[in-house]
């Protein structure tokens, strides 16, 4: 049963984005729990499941977007692979760890969706990294702490 605890807690990560932003329509209110399910299984995923996690989330995730199409996959992509690499670089379990980790890799994700999506999906560049961007982090990187926290009770 513990073998599939951390597949079934990343699948209900999907699965709750999904009703989140398509089932409620809340949209860009709702946390970005696509990025959050990639970074937390590529800490303890290879570099290519995570990087093809993060592909097929991103194109989940990208086919909403009418100007945009890739830009998510890509992104995705890229951080699914960082983010398995990062292992090697940095050690580390406690939620404050995993909080920054999340609000970096959320940051970074909309840097590279910024950089690659058109202008008129986007708006401008410099809102979006300086004001947009670090806000939808941290909403992030605080949702996945607290899902995080509460899948580490569950599963002990």
């Amino acid at each position: 049963m513990r073998d599939w605890a951390f597949p079934g807690f990343i699948a209900s990560m999907v699965l709750a984005h999904l009703v989140l932003h398509l089932a409620l329509g809340i949209g860009t209110a709702a946390p970005d729990l696509l990025t959050v399910a990639v970074l937390l299984s590529a800490r303890r995923t290879s570099g290519a499941s995570a990087a093809l996690l993060g592909f097929v989330l991103g194109l989940l995730d990208g086919a909403g977007s009418l100007g945009g199409f890739g830009a998510a996959a890509v992104a995705l992509t890229l951080l699914g692979y960082l983010g398995a690499r990062s292992r090697e670089l940095f050690e580390g379990e406690s939620t404050v760890f995993a909080a920054v980790y999340l609000f970096l890799g959320k940051w970074l994700r909309d840097a590279i969706v910024a950089v690659l999506a058109p202008a008129t999906v986007r708006g401008g560049l410099v809102a979006t990294l300086a004001v947009e961007a670090p806000v939808a982090a941290a909403y992030a990187a605080v949702i996945g702490a607290v899902a995080l926290m509460f899948f580490r009770a569950i599963e002990r």
